[in-house]
């Protein structure tokens, strides 16, 4: 006996497409999801502080991560976990910068700078890095859009309550997702109106970010709430507290968690999933497209 699949039947593992804009290059996001991998060049990043605060050592981690199949390789040389302080730009710019000289001329795959001062971005931008990664949405700096604009890169544009050492207090909303979507709308606008086109624009709901445990699972379970935004919907769930939460368990035990909140997030809308475990997402990303992609059943 065989059984076919409705003709409606889709690939729950297919994006849509989008068209982003890179220095005049077009480039394509999908249908298969992305791969971001998180490089942190920090001495106190919540899950991986420390571990590659060397740039020789970062470098290395980060070809890796290219290796196992990262689409791009986000580097960051500011904490951003609850209750981080700001880090003054010069040394912002001492984590970032080495490590961007040694990966540049060593791969094709983009590179992000996960920043929220222009300084550091026009820095990393002038090294070669491909991508602005602004946990303020251009709220933080007022110099960032102009310099985003002036390079001609994509930015991210994520959302957070507060700042890092704010964010975690009390967060409250009147309506989680309708705040949210009307915050990205008006971001959206500020990036316009300084010059960035539609297709330079990524938005992130900020997984973790002045939300509760609560708030994140409503986030992921319902990305296609932002899909009329028709904007590329990155989404970083990996190791985060919310899971934790869940399964009681530390930062460095929260793989499954993060696959489980992955493909789920993927379900819902994502585009681009920003993680550490590069290659256990890639090979949980391989096995759910195979299933999805199966056309019959004997």
């Amino acid at each position: 006996m065989t059984w076919k699949k409705n003709s409606k039947d889709r690939n729950l593992f297919q994006v849509p497409e989008y068209r982003i804009d890179i220095r005049g290059e077009k480039i394509v996001i999908g249908p298969r999801p992305w791969i971001m991998g998180i490089l942190n060049v920090t001495p106190d990043s919540f899950s991986d502080g420390g571990q590659f605060y060397d740039a020789e050592k970062a470098a290395d981690r980060g070809l890796d991560m290219i290796a196992e199949g990262a689409h791009i390789v986000d580097i960051g040389g500011e904490s951003a976990r609850p209750g981080a302080k700001e880090v003054p730009v010069e040394e912002e710019l001492k984590r970032v910068i080495p490590v961007i000289k040694k990966i540049r001329p060593r791969t094709r795959a983009l590179i992000s700078i996960d920043t929220r001062k222009s300084q550091v971005a026009k820095a990393a931008l002038e090294e070669g890095a491909d991508i602005v990664n602004d946990i303020s949405a251009l709220g933080h700096d007022p110099e960032m859009a102009a310099v985003v604009a002036r390079y001609q890169v994509p930015v991210i544009l994520m959302h957070m309550l507060g700042t890092p050492e704010t964010m975690q207090l009390d967060p409250k909303y009147n309506d989680l997702l309708f705040d949210i979507k009307y915050f990205f709308w008006l971001r959206i606008k500020k990036a316009r109106e300084a010059g960035i086109p539609e297709d330079r624009i990524i938005i992130d709901p900020g997984i973790g970010f002045g939300k509760t445990l609560e708030h994140n699972l409503c986030l992921i379970n319902n990305l296609d709430y932002f899909a009329d935004l028709k904007k590329p919907i990155l989404i970083g769930p990996s190791r985060k507290s919310f899971i934790g939460g869940i399964l009681g368990t530390p930062a460095n035990q929260r793989l499954e968690g993060t696959i489980a909140a992955v493909l789920i997030s993927i379900i819902r809308g994502a585009s681009i999933v920003r993680v550490h475990d590069v290659l256990a997402i890639k090979r949980a990303l391989l096995i759910a497209e195979s299933i999805a992609n199966e056309k019959r059943m004997v």
